[in-house]
């Protein structure tokens, strides 16, 4: 009998069985929801036609449980593979792309300083029309930190711009993007290669985990905190385990160089990380998850400022439905995971428009809407985040990190960041739809 590669008493299951496992329970469980839900769907369709009901009451309750029973399971039954023993010596290369950070580039490239990486790595800051000191200061702190450092102009503004041009002066077969306010963990550049260097040969690129730096700072930033640690985790965990991480995020990643070239470099787009990705999946390749490559990163500490972010990416996510169908995606886990995008919109109009009246209506004992079967999506929420919270304290005890105390944040967090992210997305949606002006930042 074949047996787990972490245990010897577990019994193997393989990717794709742990794929209709996960599905064959989401199944079970929205076919529970619907038969709870039948005399809510019968009293609402007294108001708004049996079609709308359905319609409504699917993207409030059956869709969101089935992808939370999918994922819950899906975790449960995931086995992350152990790094390799030893230290990778291969040589790498770091793009930062800058946009007026004068201020903080100097932190960034001392934590990079301060790897404990055995191979020789090359850094390179591009300043994309900054308009204050980042150029001076970066070639400054580089000559102070040691580092081999090479620091470029890039006058045309963009993201894509900066990391194409850096693109063309990389002599490594590997290359790691590195957004410039975002902090290493001092084996993070170990973690991540070790990952790639263990993979097979179709695995293009692995996807750090990014973690809140800031989150002592403010409500906003305490609330995102959760959404990194959990949310944003426990997605890239799931499209990991079925070897299609949907975002190889520029925040901090590992590509092979060329892969990157063989799709033309970052594309012209909103969420160019994205749209890269999408098309290494399109040619069968693989992209993977390394929870253990940690950096941390500041968030967005005003609601303004992140509304801009989570517009963004939300036009991001649509930019990269309109350029690659999930339909044409050649694996079956990619066809289905960047087909949940397809559902995003809906369920975020659903939410906004159908969901929040309903629950300020609710409070005037109207139940039209928000009634108990809506519950059933909450006992999901708290296992998932449950499952992924002691999953998460296993990776910051191995790396000798401590998780901050925030009971409020996640308080908010779980009830109430749905209700200010979907809304976001559904003015992202309109941006996009708009075709309004681009802006990185």
């Amino acid at each position: 009998m074949n047996r787990s590669y972490d245990d010897p008493k577990r019994i193997y299951i393989s990717v794709k069985q742990k794929f209709w496992i996960s599905h064959v329970a989401a199944g079970l469980w929205m076919l529970f929801s619907i038969g709870v839900s039948m005399p809510w769907l019968q009293d609402f369709a007294r108001f708004v036609t049996l079609p709308a009901a359905i319609l409504i009451i699917a993207g409030i309750s059956y869709i969101p449980g089935y992808m939370n029973a999918f994922m819950i399971v899906s975790l449960l039954l995931d086995r992350q593979p152990p790094l390799p023993e030893g230290s990778p010596e291969w040589p790498v290369t770091v793009l930062i792309a800058c946009h007026n950070e004068e201020r903080g580039i100097r932190t960034t490239l001392a934590y990079l300083a301060e790897q404990e990486y055995a191979g020789p790595m090359k850094v390179i800051v591009i300043d994309n029309n900054s308009s204050d000191l980042t150029t001076e200061r970066a070639k400054a702190a580089g000559r102070e930190l040691g580092l081999d450092l090479l620091v470029i102009e890039e006058k045309t503004p963009g993201k894509n711009h900066a990391l194409n041009t850096a693109l063309n002066l990389v002599e490594t077969d590997l290359m790691i993007t590195l957004d410039a306010d975002t902090l290493l963990h001092k084996l993070a550049v170990k973690h991540i290669v070790s990952r790639m260097e263990s993979a097979p040969p179709d695995i293009c690129a692995v996807a750090g985990a990014v973690l809140v730096r800031n989150s002592r700072h403010n409500f906003w930033a305490k609330l995102q905190e959760w959404d990194y640690f959990l949310g944003i985790a426990s997605i890239k965990r799931l499209q990991g385990m079925f070897q299609g991480t949907l975002v190889a995020q520029g925040a901090f990643s590992l590509y092979k160089t060329d892969a990157v070239r063989a799709v033309e470099g970052w594309p012209d787009a909103i969420g160019e990380d994205i749209v890269l990705t999408w098309k290494f999946l399109a040619r069968r390749w693989r992209v993977y998850f390394e929870p253990l490559a940690v950096a941390f990163t500041d968030v967005p500490e005003s609601f303004r400022h992140l509304v801009r972010q989570r517009s963004r990416w939300a036009r991001g996510m649509i930019e990269a439905l309109k350029m690659l169908k999930p339909w044409n995606q050649p694996s079956i886990y990619a066809k289905y995971l960047t087909g949940c995008n397809l559902l995003m919109p809906y369920l975020d109009l659903v939410y906004t428009f159908c969901w929040l009246p309903g629950l300020v209506l609710a409070f005037f004992g109207i139940f039209w809407i928000v009634g108990p079967a809506t519950l059933l999506v909450l006992p999901l929420t708290f296992i998932q985040n449950f499952i992924l919270y002691r999953y998460q304290s296993q990776v910051f005890r191995s790396l000798n990190l401590r998780i901050r105390k925030n009971l409020f944040g996640f308080i908010a967090y779980v009830l109430l960041y749905q209700m200010v992210m979907s809304p976001v997305s559904v003015y992202g949606y309109v941006q996009e739809a708009l075709q309004r002006k681009r802006i990185w930042k």
